[in-house]
């Protein structure tokens, strides 16, 4: 499949490709991160379902999806144009953005988890390469949503794609944590997951077009920075 191709081009290869790093086996550690979700458990914000319902849509609206979602975005034009100092820069603006430094630090370990390997089973991909390289000097924090999209570019998803993956799986990430810290079993979950699904997929057309990282998630931002100050913890962050 070519880069750049339409998002109905997909092929079986590239999108077998593309699943590996966004299934919940991909060793990314992701499980064991809550985003701040922990402490809004215990802050008496996140009670049930409902209220699980609004604050992840508000993550995946006014969040992360003007922030992580366009860093995906980005790191795809990236492969595509062949100018990785894109996929950079969204590094350092995500990293600056971060405000939390749990979240901060839970973002690079899964992103770099996830360009290592990258690198290593694409190999000879040098936009994949030229990044880790970038990341193993310093040079760039490998933030998930950076590494991820370099990754899926170069597997041969198109950028919508890429991004709407992205966004699923930190939706799967939240009713995973959520069924750890509150009375909502497998078929909620999956009740909340269809919920959202055309929150994701307004997003990601939202995403494509944005160049510039932007973001308003208040209530998260605090939960997420309160979460080190937990007297018991599930979660790394």
């Amino acid at each position: 499949m070519e880069k750049g191709s339409p998002c109905n081009a997909m092929n079986t290869l590239s999108l077998l490709n593309g699943l590996r790093f966004i299934d919940s086996f991909f060793p990314s550690g992701g499980y064991a991160f809550s985003s701040g979700l922990e402490a809004a458990v215990q802050g008496g914000a996140v009670r049930n379902a409902e209220e699980l319902s609004r604050y992840v849509v508000e993550s995946l609206t006014t969040g992360m999806g003007e922030r992580e979602a366009v860093a995906v975005g980005l790191a795809h034009d990236a492969v595509v144009s062949g100018s990785l100092e894109i996929a950079f820069k969204a590094d350092l603006d995500l990293d600056a953005m971060k405000l939390g430094r749990e979240s901060r630090i839970a973002s690079r370990q899964m992103g770099r988890q996830v360009i290592r390997i990258a690198a290593e089973q694409h190999h000879g991909h040098p936009s994949l390469e030229d990044y880790l390289a970038g990341v193993e000097a310093g040079r760039s924090p490998g933030h998930m949503a950076v590494s991820l999209g370099l990754t899926l570019a170069a597997a041969g998803w198109c950028k919508e794609d890429s991004i709407a993956s992205f966004l699923y799986q930190t939706a799967t990430g939240f009713v995973a944590a959520a069924m750890k810290l509150l009375p909502i079993g497998q078929r909620e979950g999956q009740r909340l997951l269809e919920g959202w699904i055309e929150v994701i997929e307004r997003v990601s057309k939202q995403a494509t077009q944005q160049r510039e990282l932007r973001s308003w998630s208040p209530i998260q931002d605090i939960y997420g920075m309160k979460h080190s100050r937990l007297e018991s913890r599930l979660f790394r962050s």
